[in-house]
């Protein structure tokens, strides 16, 4: 098994969903099958009893769980089935904690942060894994994992060192770690300022994971000054640090990784040998699948059907919280 960790920094609302989704589209169009698991720090078991005007809509799983509205980013991306096991919280993990404390599980042992919960949420990422979402009764090649919070907040701190020990257990060569950094422009000058960024990845370094891709979130594409500048203070090669600009819909987030070659570059990162693999992301009609001759061809049709939709359409909401615009 293979895993990808992707963290943010700086601020909130970077867009880590979007980024973990596209990344596993990538990953398909060179023929691996991925599932995806959720962290999310808060105490709270699941996403149920809180407010949306707080924490956005919760996502109704399969079997009934209300999780994470990226758990439904990941599906409707990924054409998965996910349960709500994948979305994982600090509520669930302390839950299962004291309860196996409670029942003899530590043999009387004095019941710490390190290992006791450091240990269960390895455990809980390891087994959900390996579990098949997409149909097939296999495991996956690769399991995407968002870390859910921005570096520097005390909410993730167990997260980081669990994962710093995941990475550890599994090696180096099965487990990548990206990071989300903001890359604001700023001035007259319309300058692109680096140090958000550069901090962030300081903040990631200082808890033992070390990133492999940087992820720039900008508004416009990443000068190549720039590329330079965060490749020399962040110790991450210049090829592994990619642009993800403002585009004109999610959609086109996967064709901006595959164009900057993010998915030959992970086959090569986990020594797998896919790195020329072509393979169908989605499910087209006969008379679209010339658009499967390429890479993310069948995607870009998505996508671009996307940019000139024209007609409006009225929806009514019906629920308690509708006030949202």
């Amino acid at each position: 098994m293979k895993y990808l960790l992707v963290t943010g920094g700086t601020v909130s609302g970077l867009g880590k969903g979007t980024a973990v989704s596209s990344i596993g589209v990538v990953l398909r169009s060179h023929g691996l099958r991925v599932s995806a698991v959720k962290i999310d720090p808060y105490l709270n078991i699941d996403a149920g009893t809180m407010s949306p005007y707080e924490h956005g809509e919760v996502y109704v799983v399969d079997d009934g769980g209300e999780v994470d509205l990226d758990i439904g980013n990941y599906e409707r991306f990924l054409g998965l089935t996910l349960t709500s096991s994948h979305s994982l919280t600090s509520g669930k993990i302390f839950e299962q904690v004291l309860k196996r404390e409670r029942t003899g599980h530590y043999l009387g042992k004095t019941v710490q942060m390190v290992p006791a919960v450091t240990t269960a949420i390895q455990d809980w990422i390891v087994d959900i894994a390996q579990k098949p979402v997409d149909g097939i009764d296999h495991p996956p090649d690769i399991c995407l994992i968002e870390l859910g919070g921005t570096l520097g907040d005390l909410d993730i701190a167990m997260y980081l060192e669990a994962l710093q020990q995941l990475m550890f257990k599994v090696g180096p060569e099965n487990f990548v770690v990206c990071h989300l950094g903001m890359v604001p422009i700023m001035g007259t000058m319309a300058e692109q300022k680096t140090k958000p960024c550069q901090q962030s990845v300081k903040m990631l370094r200082e808890a033992g994971l070390r990133p492999d891709y940087i992820f720039c979130r900008s508004e416009a594409a990443l000068e190549d000054a720039t590329r330079q500048k965060l490749a020399v203070l962040c110790q991450v090669s210049e090829a592994n640090i990619l642009s993800l600009y403002d585009v004109s819909n999610i959609y086109r987030v996967p064709l901006l990784l595959m164009e900057q070659g993010l998915g030959a570059s992970l086959c090569r990162r986990f020594g797998l040998t896919c790195e020329a693999t072509l393979a169908p992301v989605l499910r087209l009609a006969d008379s679209a699948v010339r658009a499967q001759a390429e890479r993310l061809g069948d995607w870009r049709v998505l996508a671009d059907r996307v940019d000139v939709v024209t007609d409006e359409v009225v929806i009514v909401v019906v629920g308690r919280f509708t006030g949202l615009h």
